[in-house]
């Protein structure tokens, strides 16, 4: 290289091919609907999540948000469109379905734990049984998922000798010990106590700062949606009506449906 070449102008750098923007993709909808029944509960969803993205899902009772996560890992079924997820299509087939939902953890409303298991054994089980780990090498895992969710002194009591709190934590404990690429919450504080709410919030905040994870929150929590979310993202009627960064989304709603909802969550 010539040293003393005289210095060109500047290049841009390469715009990211389609393959590159399609490696970063995690999670796709493109036109995806939803029927219980006559009722259309998603209507025409398109959502593009990139790996390591935080999004947040917030709008009234009954406009699709639970429903829209508990597709991407088929707890429910679409009708029309695509979900894509880590490359592998949502379908029929039960071995991509299986593939997915080995990938995609799920912290429901109400804890879901098994009670006639120990906290430790709600841990271990789908890592013994689905990744085939070694006994001792799932409670080796499941104690380090339980000391950062702050619960490893509850490791060998059942849920229901825990608080809401405590066996919500519990929960988010057995899903990271699956490793998942993607975590999806479905209002996980909203059967708690006021109190016990902050001690969930601050483990997922905690998880959503130490990085790397994609995670789907559908939640009333706003402060959580400022503090961690790439996205928020604003649904009625079973579409999604305004989808921006915290910082608009909150200080600069465009549509009037997001307006009002934030004016009654807001000063509720």
């Amino acid at each position: 290289m010539n040293d003393h070449a005289p210095a060109g102008p500047a290049v841009p750098a390469a715009a990211p091919s389609d393959a590159d923007a399609d490696a970063q993709m995690i999670i796709r909808l493109a036109d995806v609907h939803k029927w219980f029944g006559k009722f259309h509960v998603l209507r025409g969803i398109n959502m593009d999540v990139r790996r390591g993205e935080r999004f947040v899902i917030c709008g009234p009772s009954g406009s699709g948000k639970s429903t829209l996560i508990r597709c991407i890992n088929r707890l429910e079924e679409h009708q029309r469109g695509d979900i894509i997820v880590d490359g592998i299509p949502l379908t029929n087939d039960l071995k991509n379905i299986n593939e997915i939902r080995r990938e995609v953890g799920m912290v429901f409303q109400s804890f879901n734990l098994f009670p006639h298991l120990t906290v430790l054994e709600n841990c271990t089980l789908a890592p013994i049984w689905v990744r085939k780990q070694s006994q001792k090498e799932s409670e080796e895992v499941a104690m380090s998922f339980l000391e950062r969710v702050r619960i490893p002194e509850q490791a060998r009591k059942y849920p229901g000798q825990l608080s809401g709190g405590q066996q919500q934590r519990a929960a988010i404990a057995r899903s990271l010990c699956m490793n998942p690429k993607v975590m999806l919450f479905d209002e996980p504080t909203s059967a708690l106590d006021p109190e016990m709410i902050s001690e969930v919030l601050d483990v997922m905040v905690e998880l959503a700062e130490s990085g790397g994870m994609t995670m789907l929150c559908v939640t009333h929590e706003m402060g959580f949606a400022r503090r961690v979310a790439h996205k928020v993202i604003f649904m009625d009627g079973g579409e999604i009506v305004e989808e921006n960064e915290p910082e608009e989304f909150f200080n600069n709603p465009q549509r009037e449906r997001t307006k009002t909802f934030l004016r009654q969550i807001l000063h509720h």
